[in-house]
């Protein structure tokens, strides 16, 4: 392979810049660049130079050796002082050197997945390791950089391999004398890969949601105080408010981090009748959006009325609580009060969706799962007509474990690579 080089710090000033080889030239370069030998791993304070002796930077010289290394290749780098000026100078000097070039995004991750230091799941994981914003996000992305969906995987894909064998020896060996009624030890082994398979296609919903973000809807009916609580909870002017009834038309949306989720807040149209052309556009957007949200917050006296009917986990709170006369608690985005409450009760609610999130964070996986689920579905009718048919059953299994190894990177996932690490940075 050639020898590829990044900037793998972000840009723009900084303390240090960190700036990473990885190739069969890697060492030879970080050689050529500080002067002298180095050790096969390790560490050294160097003055780095051109390759024509002219001073560049002082900075620390890193060696890895393949394939203890990220990529598993032999890897270099270099850490120097953050200006631009000096990173330029560097990456200017290394690509001097023969048989160096720049690396393409994603293009160390992928050689990592390529000599199997990862699978395609663990780079997922790192992708969405880097786009995390929350603690939520955080903690999906490192258990899925840990490689527990690829652990899962292999335990099933274990589970079917031997219950595959158990089919197959005895159509191999009929005339021998081998145990013939394998089918209660098979059956057990595919049903308990199928609940566990069941289990996480049903939790992908929700893992997606803490990958992406939850949406909370924000309805009622005009003038009752929507934008000023989305502003309350933005913590700035994010909607324009004002005493004019249908002022908003159209969705207004923040993100924010709520008890480490994270959520996208929806501020909608008023819902009410009305013979504005663009105003019932903006009251038909602000339905559907509604309809689809994870959460409904309801600012309205009678939510009845509003013509969306409440779901189990909405949250209904009475408006302009600043204006009531009795004590009945509510909400107010302009004075604050009740906000504390509601934001509690939002958390509260999607946290406890959470608690259904399984491994498996992307449709991608779904899919996969589902594919086999078919599969082992087939398979046990199969069985159920006896040996004579134990070689279909076999193939059925067979098909299960192709769909998933493709969780993992095994098979037929050629075409989703390039997708997949162009949305990868320079340097990872």
């Amino acid at each position: 392979m050639d020898t590829i080089f990044a900037l793998a710090s972000a840009q723009g000033k900084a303390g240090v810049a960190v700036i990473r080889l990885s190739g069969p030239q890697s060492h030879h370069a970080a050689r050529v660049l500080s002067g002298g030998e180095l050790p096969l791993r390790g560490m050294r304070l160097r003055e780095l130079r051109t390759p024509d002796g002219s001073r560049l930077d002082d900075g620390l010289v890193l060696t890895f050796e393949g394939p203890y290394s990220f990529t598993g290749e032999d890897v270099a780098e270099f850490q120097i002082h953050g200006s631009t000026a000096s990173v330029n100078a560097v990456m200017h000097s290394l690509s001097e050197i023969r048989g160096l070039r720049l690396a393409e995004p994603g293009e160390f991750t992928r050689r990592a997945l390529e000599n199997g230091k990862m699978d395609l799941a663990q780079v997922e994981g790192l992708a969405d390791l880097i786009d995390a914003e929350t603690e939520a996000q955080r903690r999906q992305a490192q258990t899925i950089l840990a490689g527990e969906l690829g652990n899962l995987a292999e335990r099933w894909r274990r589970d079917l391999i031997r219950a595959a064998s158990l089919l197959e020896a005895v159509i191999d060996f009929a005339d021998e004398e081998v145990p013939t009624d394998v089918s209660p030890e098979v059956r057990s082994l595919v049903a308990g890969v199928m609940d566990d398979l069941e289990r996480e296609a049903q939790g992908v919903k929700i893992a997606e949601r803490i990958r992406s973000g939850f949406e909370v809807a924000i309805v009622g009916p005009p003038n009752a105080g929507k934008s000023t609580l989305l502003n309350a909870l933005a913590g700035r002017d994010a909607a324009i408010t004002s005493e004019y009834a249908g002022t908003t038309r159209d969705i207004i949306e923040v993100r924010m981090d709520l008890a480490g989720l994270p959520v996208t807040l929806l501020d909608t149209a008023g819902l009410r009748e009305t013979e504005d052309h663009v105003e019932n556009l903006g009251i038909a957007l602000a339905r559907s959006r509604a309809e689809n949200a994870d959460l409904r917050v309801f600012l309205a006296e009678k939510p009845d009325d509003l013509g969306i009917a409440m779901k189990a986990g909405d949250i209904h709170v009475l408006p302009k609580s600043d204006l009531r006369v009795d004590d009945t608690p509510g909400v107010s985005g302009k004075t604050g009060q009740g906000i504390d409450r509601l934001i509690h009760n939002i958390s509260s609610v999607l946290s406890g969706k959470t608690a259904t999130s399984g491994i498996a964070t992307r449709e991608r996986h779904r899919v996969a799962m589902l594919k086999s689920l078919s599969a082992l579905s087939d398979a046990l009718i199969v069985l159920e007509s006896g040996p004579d048919l134990y070689d279909i059953a076999a193939e059925e299994l067979r098909t299960a474990i192709r769909a998933l190894e493709s969780l993992v990177g095994r098979v037929d996932v050629e075409n989703l690579l390039d997708e997949i690490f162009a949305s990868f940075c320079l340097g990872k």
